[in-house]
């Protein structure tokens, strides 16, 4: 089974912050992610159209592509691979503020990895945030969430529901509505695109 990999947007010049990005998958898949993977290719798209507006500030952006599809159980892969990228973060670019953005069950992750030394917070689009999702991983970080009301694959009402916990814990939550728009960031993906920039910010304005 080949490991997890990172795919490079890095800002010119001076890098003063990263953005993780974490793509979707499933709930359970042995399966290896292939580079014709929608959920990694839409990761990538994301990347690239928040280049942009981030590069300018010295922010690079870095895609994980994980080992497997799956969740699986209790999730350990998604976490050590994502634990993985930003001990490969801290090791190139050195002790800078990290914005873990996730997709999905990206989005899980990134909630269970956020106690990472280097994370100062999580980006949260349409996560998979089921009920009981422990939150104690963002104790001083921050959290921006978003999630359409038509989405059919996971459910905003946990989202929010895991935004309430999660201030209880974090030292910022909150909670964006997307109005109707599904899952898989396409339909406004300008808004989605608008929504994860400013959440990055906020978390890398507290670094």
């Amino acid at each position: 089974m080949p490991g997890p990999s990172l795919s490079r947007y890095d800002a010119p010049g001076r890098t003063e912050a990263m953005v993780l990005v974490l793509h979707g998958g499933k709930a359970r898949s042995s399966a290896p992610v292939t580079g014709r993977s929608l959920t990694w290719r839409r990761a990538q798209g994301l990347a690239r159209a928040l280049g942009e507006p981030l590069h300018a500030q010295g922010v690079g952006l870095w895609v994980l592509r994980y080992r497997t599809v799956g969740w699986n159980a209790d999730g350990t892969g998604k976490v050590d691979d994502t634990r993985w990228a930003l001990d490969r973060i801290r090791a190139e670019i050195g002790e800078v503020p990290v914005a873990l953005l996730g997709h999905s069950m990206g989005g899980r992750a990134a909630c269970r990895a956020a106690d990472h030394e280097l994370v100062r917070g999580v980006v949260a689009l349409a996560p998979w945030l089921p009920l009981h999702e422990p939150v104690t991983a963002l104790a001083g970080r921050q959290l921006h969430a978003a999630h359409g009301r038509r989405d059919h694959i996971t459910r905003a009402q946990d989202t929010r529901a895991y935004v309430e916990r999660a201030r209880k814990v974090a030292s910022a939550a909150s909670f964006t509505d997307m109005g109707e728009r599904g899952h898989y960031l396409l339909r406004g993906a300008h808004a989605w695109n608008s929504v994860a920039v400013d959440g990055v910010r906020q978390v890398l304005a507290a670094g």
